[in-house]
């Protein structure tokens, strides 16, 4: 092991006096450096690897040596008065270095002293004789033995005067060097300034600068001293800049602390004479703050901390960073409503009254409000409810939280939780930190005025999370009615009680919601309208809001409850009422127009007027495509902006029996082809199928709608109906929906979503619905308005389904197996 120690003039004059008998010079002439290179070396050299440094030749350095290897290598060169190869190793960590490990350029040496340090180490003084180039390993045992061969450095001419000035400036940077740095003695610039050697002054400043280990090496690879001078003095203006420019920031950090100093003195100098005459001028903000301190109702707790805060306000100076951020945290402390509340109103007839007049329909929602105020009253305490109100877009969600607030006579709260990443806009930031502030929690409640709001969450399936935090996780303390009362964010510091908020939350997919956080909640479902509700709704609530937005009276229009239907059947398919909104608002924007403009027309809108005000119809009364063909089904899916209804195809091709499957299918579904395929094969006979036809053609099944990705565990039936259809060249069943899941035994499964689904068959004129049997009890908690119109067939096995799917007669021209 060998490492560089730093070496300065009394270090040579030192090593000098404990040698005083070898032919060791400390400075070097041009007639030693021509003896130098007249030295005769062997052609092969015991090599010593050196760690972090470079030896030169006529340069005497001091190494720690503590490898066994290079041990032994040095006493018994030592001993015999011999000479030795000092190699720089590449890569520093190497602790056995081979051939390949250490730089091919290295420098012949010679062993001036072994010195046994107190601590146990041993300490050898190199001196550098002339370059060598390692042409190859002899041997690596007991120590590194290799081939070189030397080299000899190029010298500029006696009388070359831009050598000469080139060396003059050398000793200049070098001189400037010592003066910056603050560790090397200023007597090395003496020892710099007398060196007479061109050649040893470029090695002695080459070996003792500070420069890494890599470019010294590339120094000592140059040939030509002139060269190596020219590279030598690029590295020392480089190192002359970079130690200007530390001497220019510590000054300027010295000129910063004594105005800072100074400042300090002429601020208590001032503060002395305000205090002489009367108070200073943040006197008055804390009189403010105290005054406004008086009214509030907080704990002692958090008293204790505003006392604490607010003494620490008058011991800071105004002009100072801290102050602002000290005084706008009290400020914060003061604007919550500690211990605020509002009356609730107990009138549930008026509750009632209001929440039927701003929403239709809704009853379970509705009557959970009921509920709770009605335990309210009774109980005079209760820890509010943590309601999620989920279904798809449109139907109300947020709206909702309006009113329940309008109901209870609270005040109205709402966070909007989409695309919300950071998990400091719930828990707020240190107020140590620039900028920092409240989370949003603890902001919605200052500006609701009261500690029981009915605060919104408004998306909450929509959180999302990053390398800043997971705020789904913060929402957990926040939505936990055990833990909510002591609510802590990182501005305020101290908790709050957050168990009187009623949290309404709401989402389109409570699949994306984190599993803990729904635990935490009350999962109500608020599914799509049938088309009696949407009229009710749009004569209701949705033409009376659009008549107002733009202007216009009772006089200009008249809208009746078959155009709106029309509007519904031909212009939205949606489970919600938005789109149905913007259809009712573009019929206003036309009817403004031809007011604004005194244009005559007839004020009742009738059927024929929708297509000049709203365009050719979008979707098709009634999207069911009949059951003309064999191989076509329509089955029933869930997505979370509502039910929809899909159809499945399959056809027949001369072959080998391949299956494909096309329409951007995900693999549940793809499994679900596989299982009816499987289930055909093994009941063929039961059907009246060939055994042969699955070997000798190619069944095609198609979901069509390519682009749309469609997956879910729900199609199982409508499978092996498609294809038991195209197979038997039965055709299916008019007006005739299905869904459920099935398995290799030919078992039916249940599936969620069944209300949207429900729905979906409604819009689309579906009069007949196939389900597992375990599906009945969902159907049971369903209002008998939504099944109105429907014939419900419930089964446990495949066979069933197949019975009520398929007719008995085939289609015309059948194909012939």
């Amino acid at each position: 092991m060998s490492r560089k120690i730093e070496i300065n003039i009394s270090d040579i004059a030192l090593t000098n006096m404990m040698d005083e008998d070898s032919d060791f010079i400390p400075i070097i002439t041009d007639e030693d450096e021509n003896a130098l290179d007249e030295l005769a070396v062997p052609d092969s050299l015991p090599i010593l690897p050196l760690r972090n440094t470079v030896l030169f030749p006529g340069v005497v350095i001091p190494i720690s040596v503590g490898r066994e290897k290079s041990l032994k290598l040095v006493r018994e060169v030592y001993s015999n008065k011999g000479m030795l190869g000092a190699a720089t190793q590449i890569d520093l960590s190497v602790e056995d270095p081979h051939f390949d490990d250490i730089y091919k350029i290295g420098t012949v040496a010679q062993i001036i002293k072994i010195l046994e340090m107190p601590d146990g180490s041993t300490t050898v003084i190199l001196q550098g004789k002339k370059r060598f180039e390692l042409q190859e390993m002899i041997s690596e045992e007991p120590y590194h033995i290799a081939k070189i061969k030397t080299l000899k450095d190029i010298r500029p001419e006696e009388e070359d005067n831009e050598f000469k000035a080139l060396i003059s400036s050398v000793k200049d940077m070098a001189v400037k060097v010592i003066k910056l740095s603050a560790h090397i003695p200023n007597e090395a610039s003496f020892a710099i300034k007398n060196i007479e050697g061109s050649s040893f002054l470029i090695n002695f400043i080459s070996s003792n600068s500070e420069i890494k280990h890599n470019q010294k090496q590339k120094l000592l690879e140059i040939d030509e001293i002139a060269g190596r001078a020219m590279k030598l003095l690029e590295l020392l203006v480089r190192e002359v800049q970079v130690l200007e420019l530390k001497d220019d920031i510590q000054t300027k950090v010295k000129t910063d602390m004594d105005q800072q100093q100074r400042e300090y003195l002429l601020h208590q100098q001032m503060k002395t004479i305000q205090d002489e005459l009367g108070g200073g001028p943040n006197d008055q903000d804390v009189m403010e703050l105290e005054e406004k301190a008086q009214n509030k109702k907080w704990t002692d707790e958090v008293a204790t901390v505003f006392e604490k805060e607010l003494t620490k306000l008058q011991r800071l100076n105004p002009a100072s960073a801290e102050y602002s951020v000290q005084l706008n945290y009290l400020e914060e402390l003061l604007d919550l409503p500690w211990s605020e509340y509002t009356k609730d109103n107990f009138n549930l007839k008026r509750a009632q009254k209001i929440l039927d007049q701003d929403h239709f329909g809704l009853e379970i929602v509705k009557d959970r409000i009921i509920e709770h105020l009605a335990v309210l009253k009774l109980k005079g305490d209760l820890k509010s409810p943590i309601l999620c109100l989920y279904g798809p877009p449109g139907v109300g969600k947020t709206s909702l939280g309006k009113s329940i607030a309008r109901a209870l006579d609270r005040k109205y709260a709402r966070m909007s939780l989409g695309g919300l990443h950071d998990e400091s806009e719930i828990r707020g930031h240190r107020k140590t930190y620039i900028g920092a502030m409240p989370g949003r929690i603890i902001q919605g409640m200052k500006k609701a005025g009261s500690s029981n709001p009915v605060f919104i969450l408004d998306e909450i399936d929509k959180v999302s999370n990053d390398f800043r935090g997971d705020p789904s996780s913060a929402l957990l303390e926040v939505l936990d009615p055990e833990q909510n009362s002591a609510f802590h964010d990182n501005f305020l510091d101290v908790d709050y009680d957050l168990s009187n908020v009623m949290f309404v939350a709401t989402a389109n997919n409570i699949g994306a919601i984190s599993a803990p956080l729904r635990d935490r909640m009350e999962m109500i479902d608020v599914s799509g309208y049938i088309q009696e509700e949407k009229v009710q709704i749009a004569k209701s609530h949705l033409i009376p809001k659009q008549m107002e937005n733009h202007g216009i009276t009772a006089e200009n229009i008249k809208i009746s409850k078959e155009v709106i239907a029309e509007i519904i059947d031909k212009y939205t398919r949606e489970s919600g009422v938005r789109a149905l909104d913007q259809r009712i608002a573009k019929v206003m924007r036309r009817i403004a127009r031809k007011v604004a403009m005194d244009e005559e027309y007839d004020i009742n809108v009738k059927m024929e007027d929708l297509k000049d005000l709203l365009g050719a119809p979008i979707f098709n009364r009634d999207k069911y495509q009949g059951n003309e063909y064999a191989g076509v089904v329509t089955g029933l899916a869930w997505t979370s902006v509502g039910g929809e209804i899909l159809f499945i195809e399959s056809s027949l091709s001369a072959g080998k029996g391949k299956l494909t499957l096309t329409g951007n299918l995900g693999d549940v579904m793809k499994e679900s082809a596989l299982l009816a395929q499987e289930y055909l094969r093994a009941h063929c006979g039961a059907l009246g199928i060939k055994k042969e036809v699955f070997d000798e053609w190619n069944l095609h099944v198609h979901v069509p709608e390519g682009a749309i990705p469609k997956d879910g565990p729900s199609a199982g039936v409508t499978m092996v109906t498609a294809m038991a259809s195209i197979f038997t060249q039965r055709k299916v069943k008019k007006h005739l929906a299905m869904t459920g899941e099935i398995t290799l035994r030919g078992k039916v499964l249940p599936v969620g979503g069944i209300k949207e689904k429900i729905l979906a068959a409604k819009r689309a004129g579906i009069k007949e619905i196939i389900l597992c049997n375990q599906n009945k009890k969902d159907i049971e908690e369903i209002k008998e308005v939504y099944l109105k119109g429907l014939k419900f067939h419930f089964v446990d096995e495949v066979m069933e389904v197949l019975d009520i799917a398929l007719m008995k007669q085939k289609v015309d021209n059948p194909i012939k197996f």
